[in-house]
């Protein structure tokens, strides 16, 4: 009985096996071939074949379930890729030619909702009954879970916080950076890894990417602080947002800029300073499964009463 999880991203493809009792038996990353689909759907079922041998000590199992979270959902009403920012998805049937290439059926759900599910699971959301998990990566995204079940919505659209306006925009972020949905302003252009690179690269003309920006931050460089200090202020206004519409018991944050230790410490003032309440003791976490909860949460996508491994 193994499940596989895919966790398709912006610029790495992860794999993991998982047995019956949720323990990890393989793992890879490769990675993605960015705007090329067929290469894509190529890359997933290798990395299934590979992770099959792995986890079979070198033998391959067989048809284990298939499982895979990427960026934007599959539309109710065409069956068709929608809202991904690895736009080379956008318009087609993925989940149809995935499971074609593999011979099997496959679930495809949004990265972060699997993000949602892993940490509700067993992670930073376990025990809460309101979870949510924000992606910020390449993109940004979230996912919803209460008291168990994702919250997709009835256009499989629930949780798409990154491509909400800015709240409470200050006259220099009108209209905001373009965004590839074709709006301008969405919170992706703001709190997205690339997004920061970029903010700071228009502010110093220096380029240099998120992590860099956070750690120079860190050692005291006043243009990286003042670049942070954006960030914090408004991802704290994203996420107060949230807070004012779900008042959830928890919020998670995946994705490469989870990994930076200081928001933690700001955010939580950065949140209540906009929260309309008298008082807001709304924990912020980073996920605990770190960047496997996403590919975690895919291959948990299929419960182990409908996983066969013959």
């Amino acid at each position: 009985m193994i499940r596989i999880g895919i966790d398709l991203g912006g610029t790495k493809t992860e794999g993991i096996a998982l047995d019956d009792r949720g323990n990890q038996t393989a793992r890879r990353r490769v990675p993605t071939p960015r705007d090329d689909y067929d290469a894509t759907v190529r890359t997933i079922t290798e990395l299934v074949a590979a992770l099959e041998r792995d986890a079979g000590g070198g033998t391959a199992l067989g048809r284990a379930s298939v499982a895979v979270g990427m960026p934007g959902i599959i539309s109710p009403a065409t069956g068709l890729v929608k809202n991904a920012n690895s736009t080379w998805l956008i318009g087609r049937p993925f989940d149809r030619d995935v499971a074609t290439a593999l011979g099997r059926p496959v679930r495809v759900e949004n990265d972060a909702n699997c993000l949602a599910v892993s940490e509700a699971a067993d992670g930073a959301g376990a025990g809460c009954g309101v979870v949510f998990a924000a992606i910020l990566g390449t993109g940004c995204g979230a996912g919803i879970v209460a008291h168990g079940r994702v919250l997709a919505g009835r256009n499989a659209v629930g949780g798409e916080w990154g491509h909400n306006p800015l709240p409470w925009p200050t006259d220099a972020e009108r209209p905001g950076p373009a965004c590839y949905c074709g709006k301008h302003g969405c919170l992706e252009t703001f709190v997205s890894g690339p997004a920061v690179a970029a903010d700071h690269l228009r502010a110093t003309g220096q380029s240099l990417d998120a992590a860099r920006i956070a750690a120079m931050a860190a050692e005291g460089d006043p243009a990286c602080q003042a670049t942070f200090d954006r960030l914090v202020d408004r991802l704290g206004r994203g996420l107060a947002a949230v807070v004012n519409l779900l008042d959830p018991d928890v919020i998670v944050l995946g994705g490469g800029l989870s990994n930076i230790d200081a928001l933690y410490d700001r955010l939580p003032e950065a949140i209540a300073r906009r929260v309309f309440s008298d008082t807001i003791d709304t924990p912020v976490r980073r996920a605990r499964h770190g960047d496997s909860s996403g590919v975690r949460g895919a291959a948990w996508l299929w419960r182990p009463d409908e996983v066969s491994g013959g």
